[in-house]
């Protein structure tokens, strides 16, 4: 198959992956374990070698949303435990088993589930109960939690490797967030102890996202589970960023395809948004929508070429957009655009969320799979 040599590119700096691994590790101490969630391809970055990356750092448990996901990793040759964060469909039960996947669970049925099909397979699956303290989402209610360990404890094929839950808020800065973050974890430290008390090891606890791992060392508990900030962002951008030195991995480049001399008045794009106010060069960047380079960043982001900004003129299109370059110009076809990045000129993910209303998350998931990804495992940025 010949390289895919497209300009549009998205680069993943995997030594800032490690530089972000080695922050977290800062913040939680030497002792607990990590769990690194690569759902999402990585947020858009790359699973596979993603987790590669962060394996061979030293991360203990890699985490998915579905079952397909923890496949494409076992089917890569990757042997590390997986954790699925979402509640599998019956047909994926099996799955589940035959790939030796570690489900949260949160109720008697599903648990039963398990472990039959885990007899039917000869095999045992190691599961974590998920409570829920306050996301309101999937999870065992804290006053049934120790009677679904108790359930587990009785089944065969099925072992209770941990006890975790999940804050909706653990990233805000807001005294009435951090007091319900707050009482989230008293509620889990009370319910762990309702399941010790009926002499049950509960197993690794762990209630940490990249909030609570930033904000709230007292949810540190045996591990954590750190997402956006392994990517190189805070979860919320009020967050206090003296806390650590996150690097973006992911930088969204391009190169221009065309360059034009235009006259005033030209108008650029769909819907003819804009228009030149004086003659100007026009650069056309052949990514657009499609490749997730928001609709919403028309006439709104800026770029950056050679250290210096320039801004996007008119409507992003699903393939293309244009940037104005100025009256004068010496930018080529050969130049790198960056789109976002970590190189702290260009805008990054977390800039580009601010313009669209949304989160750094969304905007490296949307980066789409027709953009080749290149690994970079030795520059750092």
């Amino acid at each position: 198959m010949n390289e895919n040599r497209r300009a549009t590119r998205a680069r993943i700096h995997l030594k800032n992956l490690d530089h972000n691994l080695d922050c977290i590790r800062i913040l939680v101490g030497p002792k607990r374990k990590i769990c690194v969630a690569v759902k999402a391809d990585a947020y858009g970055h790359g699973a596979v070698e993603v987790s590669r990356r962060a394996l061979k750092w030293g991360v203990d448990f890699l985490a998915v949303a579905t079952v397909p996901e923890a496949m494409i990793l076992r089917e890569a040759g990757i042997k590390a435990p997986i954790i699925l964060f979402s509640i599998a469909t019956g047909p994926e039960i099996e799955q589940i088993v035959s790939y030796g996947l570690t489900p949260f669970v949160a109720d008697r049925e599903y648990v039963k589930k398990i472990s039959n099909e885990a007899g039917l397979q000869n095999r045992s699956v190691n599961v974590h109960i998920k409570i829920d303290t306050g996301m309101g989402r999937i999870g065992v209610q804290p006053d049934g939690a120790a009677d679904l360990a108790e359930v587990i404890h009785s089944l065969t094929g099925v072992n209770l490797e941990g006890v975790c839950t999940h804050f909706p808020v653990s990233d805000s800065p807001d005294p009435e967030d951090i007091d319900f973050t707050r009482k989230q974890i008293q509620i889990f430290s009370d319910t762990i102890k309702t399941i010790k008390n009926k002499g049950i090891d509960p197993g690794i606890l762990h209630a940490a996202n990249s909030g609570a791992i930033i904000a709230h060392p007292e949810a540190h508990f045996d591990m954590v589970r750190p997402g956006i900030c392994l990517y190189g962002y805070y979860p919320d951008q009020r967050m206090d960023k003296s806390t650590a030195d996150f690097k973006p991995v992911m930088e969204f480049v391009s190169r221009p395809a065309f360059i034009k001399k235009v006259k005033k008045g030209t108008s650029i794009s769909y819907g003819r948004t804009w228009t030149a106010s004086g003659e100007t060069w026009i650069a056309s960047i052949p990514a657009g929508y499609a490749d997730g380079f928001n609709r919403l960043l028309s006439s709104k982001a800026h770029v950056a070429i050679r250290g210096k900004l320039y801004p996007v003129a008119g409507r992003v299109c699903m393939d293309q957009f244009m940037i104005d370059l100025g009256p004068e110009t010496d930018v080529t076809t050969d130049d790198l655009v960056i789109l976002f990045g970590p190189d702290g000129i260009s805008p990054d993910a977390a800039d580009l969320g601010e313009l669209t209303g949304t989160i750094p998350y969304e905007v490296t998931c949307a980066i789409n799979k027709r953009v080749p990804r290149d690994y970079l495992k030795t520059q750092d940025l």
